[in-house]
């Protein structure tokens, strides 16, 4: 089992990947906000986004565990989970004013520009580490791995709401 665990904590092997292996793994967690969006349903899209991150919590801290080593690069299910966070405020303004959006919305070319930004804009914040997302990491085992990149999340949305209220 422990091959198994290890093998999801690593993104299904895009951790493994020699470098940049939290881009590789964020590609991925744009594929599991698209699997969310297919539910066609906003309670199943928030509630799947909190239980990835709370599977996050489980698993990387079991890979952890597995490899002896604290926050191994090549665990990334903390940001494939954390990819959905990252677009739940615009999901939720979408959601306010239209049906609840599908995945081509998101990944047509009318808003492919802006979805790259909020992935790109996530890839800075988990790098740069603002406070308290740095401060996070001392959080023991998965916590410290997964909360990190939720709070990242959080600036994500943030800078996404800010940017939809000034275009309006």
């Amino acid at each position: 089992m422990n091959a198994i665990y290890l093998w999801i904590a690593q993104g299904f092997g895009s951790g493994r990947i020699p470098f940049a292996p939290g881009t590789y793994g964020s590609v991925v967690g744009l594929g599991w906000f698209a699997v969310l969006l297919l539910t066609g349903n906003p309670w199943l899209f928030f509630g799947g986004t909190l239980l990835g991150l709370a599977l996050s919590v489980w698993l990387c801290g079991v890979g952890e565990k597995i490899l002896g080593q604290t926050d191994p690069g090549s665990i990334v299910l903390d940001e494939i989970t954390a990819i959905p966070l990252c677009f739940a405020g615009w999901v939720l303004l979408l959601g306010q004013h239209h049906d609840f959006p599908a995945p081509g919305f998101f990944f047509s070319k009318p808003h492919l520009l802006p979805t790259l930004g909020v992935f790109a804009a996530f890839r800075f914040f988990d790098v740069l580490k603002p406070w308290p997302v740095r401060q996070s990491q001392s959080l023991q085992g998965g916590w410290g791995v997964t909360v990190d990149d939720a709070l990242a999340a959080l600036y994500v949305n943030a800078v996404v709401l800010a940017g939809l209220l000034l275009a309006r």
